[in-house]
């Protein structure tokens, strides 16, 4: 499989090598240097197209890849306020777009943790007062993580009590508060609090390495080709 990178930072080039153990060919690797060799990703030279670049560029990579009908697999937070759009044009061109927050196994396990537990403090919400916290490296430029975000509308969907989540301030009770710290190089730590005056209930996730978010967007890279649709994690799991 032809694979194009859309960003090559850190990420890309841990998907690079992940990709090339797999016995896929690169295509093409676009970054902010080179950003006009975008107009060589297309179906003659690519499969896939995988995503990981910021949130600035995000937007209009995947409006590219859209327009020319090019399955892409994207893991950019911090741009979804365009989802909609993207998705739409998507759908126009019969073509395939994968979008998770995070593409770590464990983390999407986590993710149905995490709404299964809010299920059960359900009808706690009077005793128990619920925060999630979560900690990245220094080079991460959005906050609160696409993680975080998703442990939040999970709970907010579950929980019953919230209506919407805070960054980095204090909440009311309708509110879910998301505290996020950027420190050295910590590929990513998220962690959701139950406390009451008795006890404390708490889940966590950590990232050892950024393995494996890559190995998870190559693996649904090799997972959409030939599809048409909107995918997510949830999909290629089966969860």
């Amino acid at each position: 499989m032809r694979i194009a990178l859309l960003g090559y930072g850190k990420m890309g080039k841990v998907i690079e090598q992940i990709a090339l153990q797999r016995g896929h060919e690169i295509s093409a690797k676009i970054d902010i240097s080179n950003r006009t060799e975008l107009l060589s990703v297309n179906a003659d030279t690519t499969d896939v197209v995988i995503e990981f670049s910021s949130p600035e560029s995000a937007y209009g990579n995947l409006k590219y890849c859209m327009e020319f009908g090019l399955p892409t697999v994207c893991g950019t937070t911090g741009w979804l306020q365009h989802k909609a759009e993207i998705e739409k044009l998507c759908n126009e061109n019969k073509g395939a777009f994968f979008y998770a927050s995070n593409y770590s196994i464990g983390v999407n396990l986590f993710f149905e943790l995490n709404k299964s537990l809010a299920r059960l403090m359900r009808p706690y919400t009077n005793e128990y007062k619920v925060s999630s916290n979560e900690i990245h490296h220094t080079e991460k430029k959005d906050a609160p993580s696409g993680t975080a975000i998703t442990l939040a509308e999970g709970i907010i969907e579950n929980l019953g009590n919230k209506v919407k989540w805070v960054s980095n301030q204090l909440a009311n009770e309708d509110e879910l508060p998301i505290w996020s710290s950027r420190e050295g190089k910590v590929p990513g730590t998220h962690e959701i609090k139950y406390i009451s005056d008795v006890d404390q209930i708490e889940i966590k996730h950590i990232a050892h390495s950024r393995n494996g978010f890559a190995l998870g967007a190559v693996i649904a890279a090799e997972w959409i080709q030939g599809k048409a649709g909107i995918f997510g994690m949830q999909d290629m799991l089966g969860l």
